[in-house]
C-alpha cells in the first residue's frame, strides 16, 4: 500500500513486465533509432584533476568502507565488466584483464574507447593509486569485454549477447552491465538466461529517463538481472532513475568523479547515474562473495536483498528503490542476512541450475587489499522536506533508522545508518 497523502506510482505493467520489440516494417526502424543500447551515466561538468578526486567519492564514507575493508576487499571475486571497454589506469593498475571485444574496432578489450567503462571498473576495484578513484571492492579484479553501445553499432542486440555470452563463459562470478535499451532483444535475452545458467549474478543500471518516458529498460528487467536505480547522499532516488517494477536494489549514483573522455587526462565533476550505481552494486556483490566464497549468486543477492535498507515490507519492493539500499555492512560486520537456498533465485523464486559459488580460497578476516539526463541530478530540496504531495515529487524521502550505534557501527552517512524511503 502507498503511504497516506502519496500516491501510488507504480507503472500499469506488472513486475518484470516485458516491452517486446516487433522485428518488421517501421517498428524495426524504430528499434534502431529508439531502442539502441545507451550508456547510462550522467552528463558531466566541469573537470578536476587526479589529486581532488578522493573527497569526493561520498560514497566509501558513506557505506563505511574502511570498516569494510577490514572484513573484505573482495578478493578471489572477479567482475566482468561489459561497457566500452576497460584501459588500465594507474588506479588499475593489475585489476583488469582482458576479456572480449566485439566491436570490429581497432584494440581490444583493454582499449576503452569511451572513459565509461574505466570510470566503472574504477568504481568496482580502483586502487586510487596516483590520485585515481578507489573502488569499494579494491581487492577484486577486472574482467573487461568491450562492446558497441550505439544504434548503428548493436544490430538487434548481438553485439552485447555475444559479450554476455563470453562473459558468462569466463571465470567471472559477477556481470556488471551499465548500458540499457527500451526494448527485449531476443539475442540478449537469450544471453542473459545463458548467463543465469552459468550461475553468474548480473547487475544492470535501470536508466536515466524518468523524467522524459520511463520506459522498461532492458537488460535490467530481464528476470535474473538485478536492476539498479541510483540514489543521493540522503538516501533518496535521483529525479532522473527509472521507475518500474523491475527495480530491485539501489546504490549510490549522484556527484560521483568519472573520467570526461578515453583520453583519461582529467576527471569530471557530478557524474553518476544509474552506471554509477551499477558498478557499487556489483562491487558491494564481491565483498560479500568474497567474505563467503562457497555461496552461491543466489545467496549473495539474497543476503544483499535481506539486508537493504528500507522502512516498507520486504515482500513489497517499491518502485523506486526496489528492495532497498544496497548496505554490505550488515553482513560484513555484523553476520546480518539469510542466504537461504543455494538453488532458488530470490528475483522469481523460481529454481535454478546454475552453481555460481567462487572456486577461490577464502581471504583472511583482514584482507589487504549514452543517453544522458540534462539538468539537476538530484530531486528538489522542498520535495524532500515533504512527505504530503500526491505526486511525491518524482522522488522518495528517507528517514533515519536505527541508533547512534548503529552509524558507528556502520559508517557515516545515509548509506550507513539506515535511512529508508516513505512508500511510493
Amino acid at each position: 500500500m502507498a503511504s497516506k497523502g502519496v500516491q501510488d506510482m507504480r507503472p500499469e505493467s506488472s513486475r518484470r513486465g516485458r516491452r517486446v520489440a516487433p522485428f518488421e516494417g517501421d517498428a524495426l526502424k524504430r528499434i534502431l533509432a529508439v531502442g539502441a543500447l545507451v550508456l547510462v551515466s550522467l552528463g558531466l561538468a566541469p573537470s578536476a584533476s587526479a589529486d581532488d578526486i578522493q573527497p569526493k567519492l561520498w560514497h566509501l564514507d558513506a557505506m563505511g568502507a574502511d570498516e569494510l575493508w577490514d572484513v573484505s576487499t573482495g578478493e578471489g571475486i572477479k567482475i566482468a565488466v561489459i561497457d566500452t571497454g576497460v584501459s588500465e589506469t594507474p588506479s588499475l593498475k593489475g585489476r583488469v584483464h582482458p576479456g572480449k571485444d566485439v566491436t570490429g574496432m581497432a584494440g581490444s578489450s583493454t582499449d576503452d574507447y569511451d572513459g565509461h567503462g574505466t570510470t566503472m571498473a574504477e568504481l568496482i576495484v580502483g586502487s586510487g593509486r596516483s590520485g585515481g578513484i578507489k573502488g569499494l571492492a579494491p581487492g577484486a579484479e577486472v574482467l573487461a569485454f568491450r562492446t558497441n553501445l550505439g544504434e548503428k553499432f548493436e544490430k538487434e542486440g548481438s553485439r552485447s549477447a555475444e559479450a554476455i555470452r563470453a562473459a558468462a563463459d569466463s571465470d567471472a562470478q559477477i556481470i556488471s552491465m551499465s548500458f540499457g535499451s527500451d526494448f527485449i532483444y531476443p539475442a540478449q535475452e537469450e544471453a542473459v538466461k545463458y548467463a543465469a545458467s552459468k550461475g553468474k549474478l548480473m547487475f544492470a543500471g535501470v536508466g536515466n529517463d524518468r523524467q522524459k518516458k520511463n520506459f522498461i529498460g532492458y537488460p535490467a528487467a530481464y528476470p535474473s538481472v538485478t536492476g539498479v536505480s541510483a540514489a543521493d547522499k540522503s538516501g533518496k532516488v535521483a529525479k532522473f532513475s527509472e521507475r518500474g517494477d523491475y527495480v530491485d536494489l539501489a546504490a549510490p549514483g549522484l556527484n560521483l568523479p568519472q573520467w570526461c573522455d578515453e583520453t583519461f587526462r582529467s576527471y569530471c565533476d557530478d557524474g553518476g547515474g544509474t552506471s554509477a550505481a551499477t558498478a557499487i552494486a556489483s562491487a558491494s556483490a564481491a565483498l560479500i562473495w568474497s567474505k563467503h566464497p562457497n555461496w552461491t549468486s543466489n545467496q549473495v543477492l539474497r543476503v544483499l536483498i535481506d539486508t537493504a535498507g528500507r522502512d516498507w515490507p520486504k515482500d513489497d519492493p517499491s518502485v523506486y528503490l526496489g528492495y532497498g539500499l544496497v548496505r554490505p555492512a550488515p553482513n560484513l560486520l555484523e553476520g546480518r542476512g539469510n542466504p537461504g537456498r543455494a538453488d532458488v533465485d530470490p528475483l522469481t523464486n523460481e529454481k535454478t541450475t546454475g552453481v555460481g559459488s567462487s572456486t577461490k580460497p577464502s581471504p583472511s578476516a583482514a584482507a589487504s587489499a549514452s543517453s544522458q539526463p540534462k539538468g539537476p541530478a538530484s530531486d528538489d530540496p522542498a520535495a524532500a522536506a515533504s512527505s504530503s504531495k500526491s505526486s511525491a515529487d518524482d522522488g522518495q524521502l528517507w528517514i533515519i533508522l536505527g541508533s547512534v550505534a548503529a552509524v558507528v557501527v556502520f559508517g557515516a552517512g545515509a548509506f550507513a545508518a539506515m535511512r529508508a524511503r516513505r512508500r511510493a
